[in-house]
């Protein structure tokens, strides 16, 4: 995505008009509309204050994703009330059938045994609780999926 789209989207998202934020830069609207279509680019002062009226860091601005944004909104306004009501697999499932299938396939248990393993380690070196270890065994395994992903 580049920069003008980034500006744009960002702008849209906070309801914002072209007009409104012109005037608290003290800049046209022509000018917020130049930056929008890349026409032209905001100077990094310039970029500080769009990231800040638009509650932005300025990397997020600079790589803003509306769905990105919208997931992480949602995920922060959802209680662990709601949460628990959600059967995960299922709702997984539905865009990774595996999920629904595996257990047909594959026992589970030698698996549990070895996670439970891995959670008792993390728990006992670090202190972590029962939640921090499962999280913290999550990034992990995330990080093990990016690095295989990338060949």
């Amino acid at each position: 995505m580049n920069l003008g789209n980034s500006l744009y989207r960002a702008r849209k998202n906070t309801g914002l008009s072209q007009e409104a934020v012109a005037e608290k830069l003290g800049v046209s609207r022509q000018t917020i509309s130049k930056w929008e279509t890349d026409e032209t680019l905001p100077d990094i002062r310039q970029s500080k204050r769009l990231a800040s009226l638009y509650k932005l860091s300025l990397d997020e601005l600079i790589d803003f994703d509306l769905d990105v944004q919208e997931v992480q909104h949602a995920i922060e306004r959802t209680s662990d009330a709601v949460t628990d009501k959600i059967d995960w697999t299922k709702a997984w499932g539905k865009k990774y059938p595996v999920l629904l299938a595996y257990r047909e396939q594959v026992d589970p248990a030698p698996y549990v045994q070895g996670l439970t393993q891995l959670l008792d380690r993390l728990k006992a070196e670090h202190g972590y609780s029962e939640l921090d270890a499962f999280l913290v065994l999550k990034d992990i395994l995330a990080q093990v999926w990016r690095e295989r992903k990338k060949g």
